[in-house]
């Protein structure tokens, strides 16, 4: 499956797309990138003259190239239009501040997949290498009501 199909399928836009480019993806895991970039909407609030990425979007950068994009390459031909990756749980540890305009690296290492069920071990790096959070993250494979 070609990397930007996989980016295609995503049930993700902007401003919550947080997915810029995949690097490498095959059964036991997937690396991409993605850079926040200054303009987005939740800087304005997060730290007044001091912008930070929130935990919280770090958590879903993560899970969207660790879980949704492996997801959807593990599926391969399975995947459609009625199929959904859920998140479902993350235990995660915040080890360094992301700032705007930093391009950030998550690697996934697939723990498990079976009976629809999907756990990574997800790692995010900034650009000089250091590891800014990492956690196990899972989630289920399900289709639309």
């Amino acid at each position: 499956m070609e990397l930007n199909n996989i980016i295609a399928q995503l049930p993700y836009s902007k401003p919550f797309l947080f997915v810029d480019e995949l690097l490498q993806v095959d059964e036991n895991g997937i690396t991409g990138t993605y850079t926040y970039k200054e303009d987005l909407d939740f800087y304005k609030g997060h730290f007044k003259d001091n912008p930070v990425t929130p935990g919280v979007i770090l958590t879903e950068t993560m899970a969207q190239i660790g879980m949704v994009c492996l997801g959807i390459f593990l599926l391969k031909e399975k995947f459609n239009k009625d199929t959904v990756v859920a998140f479902t749980s993350a235990d995660m540890q915040f080890l360094k501040a992301v700032y705007p305009n930093e391009k950030v690296t998550v690697t996934s290492q697939k723990l498990f997949f079976r009976f629809g069920k999907l756990k990574c071990d997800v790692v995010m790096k900034n650009e000089a290498g250091q590891e800014v959070c990492k956690g196990i993250l899972s989630g289920m494979i399900t289709t639309k009501l």
